[in-house]
């Protein structure tokens, strides 16, 4: 089968690899009709290489028809029509019976210390083949899957994969007030389609980035937005003039460790991403070299008694926290890996037909498996309008 694989920094291929098959009773193999690239996935591009190995298969977004189930599947048959969530669960652990399938103790990466395996994420993440792909293994089936009706584009459920839980928990964790407001740092997908449940939900929302066409998005949806490239060093005050004084009631860092801003920490990344993975491994996750700028940001645009969201992506170890400034104003802080089963009952009911959140045409590209090492370099260089790439194998 076809497959997109990792092959180094800033590079991945398709390539032809041994097809997907059923290895334990409780596995079960889909075609993929749809496999979506996720922001995530260019960390893995850039700075996270040093946790892949080439030949790894990407992807942790797909959905497709399942095609052969083990003996041990017992409410999967083939020709279901499914959604993968990104990460693996047993659906019945004590972290899954709390909500927390991301923290699944049945597929927990004990050996690295990670939460549940994820689909097509390093050897942080156990390791397991992706979803940019002909086919896929799906282990213990029987509880990581979601049943879509026959009928509707992929579009229309695709993303119940990573970016509508994703975003979904961003805006959760967030506790907006009634009618109060959220600051969402970075407009791409999940920053976006957070901004969009939040408006959904009655919040007022303010989008900043620094790309025109993601400020564009979000200004055709209804959100206020702020161009970084504009506001200079003065987002802050710019933040609070528009809040009475006080701040962002909420603020949802989409960005994660490689914002812009932070060139001391960009140059470590870069130069961690080129010396040996036995070399940078510690480097990336003993030296706290992420770029913080967006989550300093965060921590200055929200207001005292008001709650940080992060949705972005960190993976240092010792990160500079500056504590003395979220103890002095009471910051709230959540994070964490969507509970991707936890959400979709409540996502559900919005993918109709009235389409609230326009999923059905939040693909700003549509391209073949075969298209994946140009979709990943556009999506990368922010090029060409590039915000959310689906291949069709």
């Amino acid at each position: 089968m076809k497959a997109v694989t990792w092959q180094g920094r800033r590079k991945v291929s398709v390539d032809n690899v041994p097809d997907a098959k059923i290895e334990k009773p409780t596995d079960a193999v889909i075609r993929i009709t749809t496999t979506n690239i996720c922001g995530s996935d260019l960390h893995l591009y850039e700075v996270l290489g040093a946790f892949m190995t080439p030949g790894d298969i990407l992807g942790h977004e797909p959905m497709g028809i399942v095609e052969e189930v083990g003996a041990g599947v017992t409410n999967l048959t083939p020709g279901d029509r499914v959604v993968i969530p990104f990460q693996m669960s047993c659906g019945s652990c004590f972290m899954c019976d709390h909500g927390l399938q991301s923290q699944c103790e049945t597929t927990q990466v004990r050996e690295e210390g990670s939460g549940a395996a994820l689909f097509g994420y390093s050897k942080l993440y156990g390791s397991v083949p992706g979803g940019q792909a002909e086919y896929l293994r799906v282990p213990l089936a029987d509880s990581t899957h979601i049943k879509v009706p026959e009928g509707p584009a992929d579009d229309r459920f695709s993303y119940l994969s990573d970016v509508l839980p994703t975003a979904w928990q961003a805006v959760e964790y967030a506790e907006i007030p009634d009618g109060g407001t959220v600051a969402v740092l970075g407009l791409g997908p999940i920053g976006e389609m957070a901004g969009r449940i939040a408006m959904h939900r009655g919040a007022r929302v303010i989008a900043v980035d620094l790309v025109p066409e993601r400020l564009a998005r979000a200004s055709a949806r209804g959100m206020e937005t702020i161009d970084l490239r504009e506001a200079g060093g003065d987002l802050g005050d710019i933040v609070r003039d528009r809040t009475d004084g006080r701040g962002a009631d909420s603020v949802i860092d989409a960005v994660g460790m490689e914002a812009h801003g932070s060139p001391i920490a960009k140059f470590a990344q870069t130069a961690a991403g080129f010396l040996p993975s036995v070399v940078a491994e510690p480097v990336m996750e003993r030296a706290g070299v992420d770029r913080l700028h967006a989550l300093y940001t965060a921590i200055d645009i929200v207001r005292r008694g008001g709650t940080i969201s992060l949705s972005g992506v960190y993976g240092g170890m010792a990160d500079p926290m500056p504590m003395m400034t979220m103890f002095d104003k009471q910051i709230r802080l959540r994070m964490g890996q969507a509970n991707v089963l936890h959400w979709v009952p409540q996502i559900l009911p919005l993918l109709t037909d009235d389409d609230p959140l326009g999923v059905d045409t939040f693909a700003t590209h549509r391209l073949s498996l075969d298209d994946a090492p140009h979709a990943y370099e556009i999506f990368q260089k922010k090029q060409d309008g590039a915000i959310k790439i689906a291949l069709r194998p």
